[in-house]
């Protein structure tokens, strides 16, 4: 062993770390991947979303936002002594559509991330 050397030490090279370039490719992805998911999302926010509860006597429609867009209720369904039973309707339909727009955003981020579970997306 050479002077100063401990056993299981390598000695030092002069050979560069690789890995730099490796690094920069995974930030272009990166960047790649959000500016994709980016897209996505704006485009999902433009989609409209429809349900209906009660036979088709409520029906509700939401964008990409969850924001409601309209709420149609048939008049055969309003009872001023069943009041309970349009509030559930309208529940039933509200819940209905907001969980068609969570399962399109899963599904388009899914798409993009091949299934990744990413930690602060959606």
């Amino acid at each position: 062993m050479g002077k100063g050397m401990k056993a299981g030490k390598k000695p030092k090279t002069n050979r560069p770390m690789g890995g730099g370039g490796n690094m920069q490719k995974q930030l272009q992805q990166a960047q790649a991947l959000q500016r994709q998911m980016e897209q996505m999302q704006a485009e999902l926010e433009e989609k409209e979303f429809s349900a209906t509860a009660g036979g088709g006597a409520i029906e509700v429609k939401a964008n990409g936002k969850k924001e409601i867009l309209s709420l149609t209720i048939d008049k055969e369904v309003v009872d001023p002594d069943d009041v309970e039973m349009l509030q559930d309707l309208i529940i039933a339909a509200v819940n209905e559509v907001m969980r068609q727009v969570d399962a399109a955003s899963e599904s388009e981020m899914g798409r993009l991330t091949g299934g990744l579970n990413i930690p602060g997306i959606m």
